[in-house]
């Protein structure tokens, strides 16, 4: 069982409104997950999620990594459970550090990748789609893909950290660098 950290036992949702107000040395993530934007001739992979967290909104594949796997074999995994591709030359391009007000603690790790083997298929999570990078439909993603996702996909690196209040994003956090 994890240990829970003294700052998060008094930690009061209801009066958090900025990220810099959360510990994240201490932090603990409830959940570990992934994300995959397949991207190639200024195309990239996309999705319609249609249930889960986030569904209705457009998204790329992903999702929780399971006990036992590393998140890149989680990336893999899910590509291929969620629209019939298995991602080539997967590179970690950051981490995400999300905090909803309703409890949920998201540790996210963003991968890209520029070649993929398979067909792609629509399943009962996914409708893929691939969309030209310059018209990414940002307005129906998460609004902190907003901040970072056009770097990403351009081979920045980075690492955010955000609040949100069910879809709204209350506090953001996001540092944008070059590769290592």
């Amino acid at each position: 069982m994890m240990k829970i950290p003294d700052w998060l036992k008094t930690f009061s949702m209801e009066t958090i409104r900025s990220v810099k107000e959360i510990n994240w040395e201490e932090w603990v993530p409830g959940v570990r997950a992934v994300i995959v934007y397949i991207h190639q001739n200024n195309q990239v992979l996309l999705i319609h999620k249609k249930r889960g967290l986030g569904a209705g909104k457009v998204n790329a594949p992903g999702g929780h990594i399971e006990a036992g796997e590393t998140p890149e074999q989680a990336a893999v995994r899910e590509c291929q459970e969620e629209v019939g591709l298995t991602p080539k030359g997967l590179e970690l391009r950051g981490k995400l550090y999300f905090q909803f007000l309703d409890g949920l603690r998201m540790e996210g790790f963003v991968y890209t990748a520029t070649a993929f083997t398979g067909d792609m298929i629509e399943t009962d999570e996914a409708d893929p789609f691939w969309c030209h990078v310059d018209k990414m439909p940002l307005n129906r993603m998460w609004e902190d893909d907003f901040y970072w996702l056009p770097q990403v996909l351009r081979g920045k690196q980075m690492d955010g950290r955000f609040i949100f209040d069910n879809d709204t994003m209350v506090s953001l956090d996001v540092a944008i660098r070059d590769p290592e």
